[in-house]
């Protein structure tokens, strides 16, 4: 097999022939946009995130023939997932993911990477290497490739369209700026300085997924992305990955540990696909699929089976439409004509012929089963006859959102069929078996559990320990940490790079949010108070009554006493001011906050924010 290989970064050796090179990296030329089509999850325009330029992070000095690891985000947490590379002069980058805003985060959009170490480091940047397509692994990508100053990507085709889509929907036009590097045949191999980049096939729920074999002078790091392994009834796969032993070594596999606490096997996507072949063919009304946007695969699968079956696929979800869209002019779906109709025209067709696939799949407020659930679809309303699949897992976090849609709709809904009740998802995650075949067949130098809350890290490597992977070979990492692997070894240092959240919200992008997201933390908890004070300018007497207006802390009418108590000392407040002071509106602000906090929290043993405003006239 003759090897493809493309040069970035350094010049390479000499004597390999007269073959035409190209050299990507600091100072050098650029590389053209591939012709990759366009796709991806729909991104408001968001402003670039400028921090000051002398806040920089000061990092360890890097020994020579050391290279170093550092998991940005992914390793305390389900998404957000990025992974930094640096060995020399040249840095590599995999995955640039986005996470999803917790229950105490109001109003926050999404949560990225902070990129903070590798600020004036940006001409290192060799390339940005991207597993897969799903949103915690590209989410990201638009606003750090922008902030990075645009380097190299380097992807399977349907993930780079993705991404390219994703980025004309953050800025119009910017698509035009990412120099692509497409991976056609997984056996490809990319230059990009001091690293070799390799690549394996994994199997993972999105088309184009890739695992990446990054090879240095000091040794090699593997890395799946995100992976599972599909087993027959007798247990047996059809991939091995047994050859993966034979990189250069010392050698360290970074294998994502999401199934770490999943005992047996998943079903097969044969069986997968009968179960709801024999749903779609005997369902006596409309079916409703709900699954991820980026499920392709499943969505063509549906489509196919659809035509075969006589019945009409209308599908609803901005995400979803894309990457069909973009599956369809890449060549990976065929659909039968007139098989895709608009969601706008289902009541055209008899109920028992329609099947639809939408999002929503983990309770998303604004997604189509929400609003369908909610009554708020302009095409479809829920009747007892609708057959409704989850085909999708449930994403760690999201379990109470998800149960209070699936509450909804068994009220309006008789037939309901999810994986607790049937194998209609098969999970992209590899299980407890799959993480010690692996371990076993890839036989690495060292181990370090990623992509994944921290409690599933700690069981990957108490998995491997009972399965003879030796305890001093093991790293379990935080974010930021910063790993080195030398002829000393792997360590991990006591210093870390830095890995706070940094927030995106609205058109804002800042790594400073904490302030506000407590402040939306007391409001949310305990409302407000807003006391307005009129008083004389030349005297520094109240003209009127004290104004109180509350919201989200009591409700007016029902607590009058309180709030003619609240009023009375705040008339009190004013009066006993100092004489020498009372122009001093700020002392009268500080006042009403802090004494009138004290009393109500007396009074009521909640502490909501005080907002006082003082009108001089």
């Amino acid at each position: 097999m003759i090897e493809r290989k493309r040069t970035y970064g350094r010049r390479p050796e000499q004597g390999r022939g007269p073959r035409r090179r190209r050299t990507y990296g600091a100072g050098k030329n650029t590389p053209n946009s591939g012709d990759v089509g366009e796709a991806g999850a729909q991104v408001n325009s968001q402003k670039e995130y400028r921090a000051d330029p002398k806040d920089r992070y000061s990092a360890p000095l890097l020994s020579r023939g050391t290279l170093r690891i550092i998991p940005i985000g992914g390793c305390e947490e389900v998404g957000r997932n990025m992974t930094v590379y640096e060995y020399g002069n040249d840095i590599v980058i995999l995955d640039m993911g986005l996470q999803f805003p917790e229950e105490d985060m109001p109003g926050i959009d999404f949560i990225i990477p902070n990129v903070k170490y590798l600020r004036g480091k940006e001409k290192n940047i060799r390339g940005v290497i991207f597993s897969h397509g799903h949103l915690d692994h590209i989410g990201a990508a638009p606003l750090l490739l922008e902030k990075l100053g645009y380097p190299p990507i380097i992807a399977m085709p349907m993930t780079l369209a993705m991404i390219k889509e994703r980025q004309e929907d953050y800025k119009k036009g910017t698509s035009k700026r990412i120099k692509t590097i497409t991976v056609n045949k997984i056996n490809d191999v990319v230059r990009l300085g001091n690293f070799t980049a390799k690549f394996f096939q994994v199997e993972h729920s999105i088309m184009d997924s890739m695992g990446t074999i990054l090879e240095t002078p000091s040794g090699s790091v593997v890395h799946p992305g995100d992976w599972t392994m599909e087993r027959d009834a007798s247990g047996a796969t059809h991939i091995k990955y047994d050859y993966l032993k034979n990189v250069k070594r010392p050698s360290v596999l970074m294998l994502e540990s999401l199934g770490s606490l999943h005992e047996g096997r998943h079903a097969t996507y044969q069986e997968m696909y009968d179960n709801l072949y024999g749903i779609l063919n005997s369902a006596p009304g409309r079916v409703i699929i709900t699954t991820f946007g980026s499920q392709v695969e499943r969505v063509k699968w549906v489509i196919y089976a659809a035509s075969k079956i006589g019945k009409k696929v209308a599908l609803d979800g901005y995400s979803m439409k894309k990457n069909i869209d973009i599956a369809h002019k890449l060549g990976y779906i065929k659909s039968t004509k007139g098989t895709l109709i608009d969601v706008r025209k289902v009541s055209d067709y008899p109920e028992n012929k329609i099947i639809m696939v939408c999002t929503g799949a983990q309770g998303e407020e604004n997604a189509a089963l929400s609003r369908i659930a909610t009554n708020q679809h302009k095409s479809i309303q829920l009747k007892k006859s609708d057959t409704i699949i989850f085909s999708s897992s449930v994403i760690p976090g999201n379990e109470r959102t998800i149960q209070k849609l699936k509450d909804n709709i068994y009220r309006q809904c008789d037939n309901v069929i999810h994986g607790d009740l049937m194998d209609v998802h098969v999970s992209g995650h590899g299980t407890r078996r799959d993480i010690v075949d692996m371990l076993k067949q890839i036989n690495p130098d060292y181990y370090i559990p990623v992509y994944a809350n921290h409690f599933f890290l700690k069981e990957a490597k108490m998995l491997a320990e009972k399965n003879g992977f030796a305890k001093e070979r093991i790293i379990v990492p935080d974010n930021g940490s910063i790993i080195e692997l030398n002829n000393r070894g792997l360590r991990k240092l006591d210093k870390k790079a830095p890995s706070d959240y940094v927030f995106v919200d609205g058109l804002g992008v800042s790594d400073t949010q904490h302030v506000v997201l407590r402040d939306r933390q007391v409001l949310a908890e305990d409302g407000m108070l807003v006391v307005i004070a009129t008083i004389h300018s030349h005297t520094g007497e109240l003209v009127q009554n004290p104004d109180i207006i509350s919201r989200g802390f009591v409700f007016l009418k029902d607590n009058k006493k309180l709030i003619e108590d609240i009023r009375h000392k705040v008339k009190t407040l004013v009066v006993e001011s100092n004489p020498k002071s009372w122009a001093d509106t700020n002392q009268i602000r500080n006042d009403i906050r802090d004494k009138i906090g004290q009393f109500i929290f007396t009074k009521t043993q909640k502490r909501p924010m005080i907002l006082p405003v003082v009108i001089e006239v």
